[in-house]
């Protein structure tokens, strides 16, 4: 049986020394670059915006926990509308009080507690609505 020439690969081998080290090339890398392009500009719009409202959500949900334990608050200790509890009042070192810890904006901002009547808000999102 005749001897067969080696098979050659479609990959061009770059030789260091003897070894020889199969590379890819530029076209194949440019076209992974470009696949990965069009992924990131069709996710990454979609990844912001929903890490956004995820962050809008937790803040909601601070504002209602907050504004619960005003409540509990003014009704524990017969406080009127116009009372204004503060952070010792709602949260204790020790874990025992209104709420466990204060509770801190994913988006930076500050809470403001307000009077027992008023709406607790945030400086970044929306205030909160009794009636959501």
């Amino acid at each position: 049986m005749a001897s067969q020439p080696h098979a050659r690969s479609h990959r061009r081998c770059i030789r260091f020394g003897r070894s020889a080290i199969a590379g890819f090339t530029l076209i194949e890398i440019m076209i992974v670059v470009a696949i990965l392009a069009v992924i990131l500009a069709i996710a990454g719009p979609t990844w912001i915006r929903q890490r956004g409202l995820s962050q809008q959500r937790v803040c909601q949900e601070n504002l209602q926990k907050i504004e619960g334990a005003k409540e509990v608050w003014a009704l524990d200790f017969k406080q009127p509308p116009d009372a204004v509890p503060g952070w010792d009042d709602l949260v204790q070192p020790d874990g025992s009080g209104y709420l466990k810890s204060e509770p801190s904006c994913p988006s930076s901002g500050v809470y403001t507690i307000g009077a027992v009547s008023d709406d607790t808000t945030c400086s970044v999102n929306e205030p909160f609505d009794h009636n959501e």
